[in-house]
């Protein structure tokens, strides 16, 4: 169930809001019941036999939460957060990374182990940071006390939870619990709608028309010469940041039906000027992340800190980065260089005081970005390299017949383009009814 179907939009949507209007006159507690039974049903409608693996999780790691919130002794608290995080890295190594591991020791020991092929459930890497996140936290004193209920509602709130944003257990349930928030707003229902709209149109029109040219390209990448490699990869730059982005807008207005604000995942990221700016604006929460509870514990456990240790952090940072996003060495690349185009921007910031013309960091951040994205989308490294010489200019300019009676998909990369660098980003849109949503506190 797509937020982009019918039976989503027409069917599921509206009978969960009324449900949850409805029942909250009558019962304090009834939303959160309503809302967690709706996340569940979410989740199982992709498969219904993945669903006990999001319980079991739930379970279990409001358990570890628990014993680490109310253990009194450090120690035992610092296990207990190792050993649980270790659970939720290995629940999630399982499913995601087993086939892969496998491959890869076929390949290097040159043995024939057959590939287990098991189910990868829905959501996984996104509810195991935000778990992981949770315990850290519990650990830190920051989050005192947590009912199931609460902790359920907060891992399975289904606008959040197929593809973010990576939310935090104290930014979601004060809320949640405020009354205020289980009352009609109607302010917020019309910037809800809008945003879904918005979503819907980044989504259908912008990102799968993209997508037809994208597969097009690189399922001829053999033959693409330069015009062809710049439209494909450009294609698939904005065809991800449009699909991602909008599915974001559509959780977003579809929360504040709720009242409930998710964070902010994207601020015109194709703006930035530098990759540090860059991995500032695109999947916010993501970033914060990977900061926060990983390159911050990281750097504090050093003895000696520098800045060569410091590069060399933040290029593991981003490699861990890339794998998270799938069990393949092209999304190790990818986040590869970007660790590496963060230090040679850290690099530059330390010798050299001269700052470069803003639309020039502007030009020359976005192409590398658009270099970096043909290996998060090529099947193989081959393809990789093909739609890169292509983009070089060694595969030839003869103007290839692949994208023939597809010229309306170049109008929309056009207008895909001056969207994304001429307008104010969604963000700016909810900054404008911000009076109306501050309702909520």
């Amino acid at each position: 169930m797509l937020f982009h179907s019918p039976v989503f939009l027409f069917l599921f949507l509206p009978i969960v809001l009324i449900l949850y209007y409805y029942t909250s006159k009558y019962s304090k507690f009834a939303y959160e019941y309503i809302l967690i039974i709706s996340g569940i049903f979410f989740y199982a409608w992709w498969n219904i036999f993945l669903s006990p693996i999001i319980i079991v999780s739930i379970i279990s790691n409001f358990y570890f939460g628990n014993l680490i919130k109310n253990s009194s002794q450090k120690n035992f608290k610092k296990t207990i957060l190792i050993i649980s995080i270790f659970f939720n890295i290995l629940f999630l190594a399982i499913f995601k990374y087993t086939d892969f591991i496998i491959q890869n020791i076929n390949y290097i020991l040159d043995l024939n182990i057959n590939l287990l092929n098991l189910p990868f459930p829905l959501a996984m890497s996104f509810f195991t940071f935000q778990t992981i996140a949770y315990l850290v936290d519990c650990y830190d004193g920051n989050i005192k006390k947590t009912s199931f209920t609460q902790y359920s509602l907060f891992i399975v709130f289904f606008p959040q939870l197929i593809a973010g944003p990576i939310v935090k257990y104290n930014h979601m349930m004060p809320q949640f619990n405020n009354e205020k928030n289980r009352l009609i707003d109607r302010q917020n229902l019309n910037l809800g709608l809008v945003l879904i709209l918005i979503g819907l149109f980044k989504k259908i029109f912008l990102a799968d028309n993209l997508a037809i040219l994208v597969d097009s390209g690189f399922s001829n990448h053999q033959n693409l010469e330069f015009f062809g490699s710049w439209l494909t990869s450009l294609c698939f730059t904005f065809q991800i940041y449009f699909d991602f982005s909008g599915y974001i807008d559509m959780a977003t207005g579809i929360a504040l039906l709720f009242n409930i604000r998710l964070p902010v995942n994207f601020n015109s990221p194709y703006k930035a000027t530098s990759i540090i700016s860059f991995w500032q604006k695109w999947h916010i929460t993501l970033a914060n992340f990977l900061t926060n509870y990983i390159y911050f514990p990281w750097v504090k456990s050093l003895k000696k800190v520098n800045f060569l240790n410091i590069m060399i952090i933040i290029f593991f940072v981003f490699v861990i980065a890339g794998i998270w996003h799938g069990p393949s060495w092209l999304y190790v690349i990818f986040g590869a260089l970007h660790g590496l185009g963060l230090i040679v921007n850290h690099i530059y910031r330390k010798l050299f005081e001269y700052k470069i013309n803003k639309y020039l960091a502007c030009f020359l951040t976005f192409n590398y970005i658009n270099l970096t994205f043909v290996f998060f989308r090529s099947e193989n490294f081959d393809n990789s390299i093909n739609i890169i010489k292509g983009m070089l200019g060694l595969n030839g300019f003869e103007f290839t017949n692949y994208f023939e009676g597809k010229i309306y998909i170049v109008v929309i990369l056009l207008m895909a383009i001056v969207i994304s660098f001429c307008f104010k980003n969604t963000n700016y849109l909810i900054e404008k009814f911000k009076p109306a949503i501050e309702k909520e506190n």
